[in-house]
């Protein structure tokens, strides 16, 4: 599927990469962008799982890791789909929304807005959470100017709120809350 001999290929050092079509682009483009925006929601993840390795959700978030890389691929081809070409499926968001919910029932109602932290794990779920919705940001602003796989656009959406309920969840139902104006003494 893929074989890579030559990580060096000095092909980009005018600032210039290769679409998965051969085609040439800017290294600044929005859709690199977009690409280099869903790799780091990727890597947020990786990291996530290092607090994860005894955890059921560990496995979960393996599969998501490589949906993130069917992801990429699907950006890396311009288009909406009808092509032969690895394009996210319904199936994958519809997977999220499963996880989310299965996740959600076993927790408490929120009475306030979450603060970013808690155990190790949580805090991490968290930093994936916001480098996700970045990466749908990115994409959203890419799919105005050029054709994108709407389903890219729905999984980054539920991966963002996967990734809270998930954070909710590693947290054991104590989240850490916000409290309005605390600090103003």
């Amino acid at each position: 599927m893929v074989r890579l001999d030559i990580i060096t290929t000095r092909g980009g050092d005018a600032g210039q990469t290769s679409l998965g079509d051969g085609t040439r682009v800017a290294k600044d483009t929005l859709r690199i962008e977009a690409i280099g925006a869903v790799d780091e929601a990727n890597t947020a993840l990786g990291l996530l799982r290092l607090h994860t390795a005894r955890h059921p959700a560990d496995a979960m978030l393996a599969r998501i890791q490589n949906d993130l890389f069917d992801l990429g691929a699907d950006l890396c081809v311009p288009g909406q789909g009808g092509d032969d070409r690895l394009r996210m499926a319904d199936t994958q968001c519809a997977r999220l929304e499963a996880e989310l919910a299965e996740m959600n029932a076993g927790l408490p109602p929120l009475r306030s807005f979450v603060l970013p932290g808690g155990t190790p794990a949580a805090a991490h779920a968290h930093l994936a959470r916001t480098a996700a919705r970045r990466a749908e940001r990115v994409v959203v602003a890419l799919a105005a100017a050029e054709a994108v796989n709407p389903v890219a656009l729905r999984y980054l959406n539920r991966l963002s709120d996967h990734l809270f309920v998930l954070s909710r969840s590693l947290n054991a139902g104590n989240d850490v809350l916000w409290v309005p104006g605390q600090e103003r003494g």
